[in-house]
């Protein structure tokens, strides 16, 4: 398939360059030069206005904002695809503009799959991201082959966009919230002198673990905080889950709580850096020694 590609980010380069490794015609575009050297490197192209039209659009940008604009804006990509193409949108958004965008690629006459993306950017790179994807059976035909080579499951979630955009938000709650307990018990942990690796050797093999104590406590012991995933995407995504709980009546506590502390790691100049980051801003407020950069 001729895919084209918006967005080389921490996923969506991995995700490009899987699809161009696979065999598909994959052109691409980035603020960041860089990154689209990159697609080339593994056989991609750089997506210019004389680039073929597409049986396929991927947009992994950052929000709603950019995905309205790079689909449907005053350049956007949508028209650069063949009647009855797929549009693929992985971006974490509430799934009212779900809805909007998909109502917007029937108006232009193309298909439109809700499908954000789970996994981290080393998933991404091997084809096994986790797609939480809603949309018509015929999007998920046209579909089918980039998911086929980009994901190691694809949870078929209803016939219409939303239903994706919702799964993800589920998503994202326990994430965000579980980065936030990784990151105060590893402060409590060493407010108490405890060594933090064997912190991470214990807990990992006890109840109170979880994937992203796992995957970001080593991170802060290491002293570790380029960004994989960075402070500050969490004050969006659990923004926007604060914004769907409310708007069904729902109160959040907990999500609320941990959305308030990556705000406040943001405002102290730490949103940049790697998630894990948020201990440096727990331990920090109260003096407590964090493992440096040997």
């Amino acid at each position: 398939m001729i895919v084209h590609f918006a967005g080389l980010g921490s996923m969506g380069l991995g995700m490009a360059c899987t699809l161009a490794r696979a065999g598909h015609t994959v052109h691409g575009t980035d603020l960041s030069p860089g990154r689209v050297d990159e697609l080339r490197a593994a056989g991609g192209h750089a997506l210019t206005a004389a680039s073929d039209h597409a049986d396929a659009l991927v947009c992994v940008v950052l929000n709603a904002d950019q995905t309205r604009s790079v689909l449907f804006g005053d350049d956007g990509l949508a028209r650069r695809l063949r009647p009855g193409g797929v549009i693929l949108s992985c971006a974490t958004v509430t799934p009212a503009f779900a809805i909007e965008m998909e109502a917007q690629a029937v108006k232009a006459g193309l298909l439109y799959l809700d499908a954000p993306i789970s996994g981290g950017a080393a998933k991404a790179a091997d084809g096994k991201l986790s797609i939480m994807a809603s949309g018509t059976a015929a999007a998920f035909d046209a579909a089918q082959p980039l998911l086929d080579v980009m994901a190691e499951t694809v949870h078929r979630l209803g016939e219409r966009a939303g239903p994706g955009s919702a799964m993800k938000a589920v998503n994202q709650l326990l994430a965000g919230t579980h980065i936030a307990a990784m990151a105060e018990a590893l402060a409590f942990a060493a407010s108490q002198n405890l060594d933090l690796a064997r912190t991470v050797e214990v807990i990992s093999a006890s109840a109170g673990t979880s994937w992203m104590f796992e995957n970001r406590a080593p991170h802060v012991i290491e002293a570790d905080y380029a960004p994989r995933s960075s402070i500050d995407i969490w004050p969006k995504d659990l923004g926007i889950v604060q914004g769907i709980a409310e708007d069904a009546g729902l109160l959040l506590p907990v999500a609320t709580a941990a959305l308030a502390q990556f705000r406040a790691a943001s405002a102290a100049g730490l949103g940049k850096e790697d998630d894990a980051a948020l201990t440096k801003h727990i331990a920090g407020q109260s003096g407590i020694a964090l493992p440096e950069k040997k």
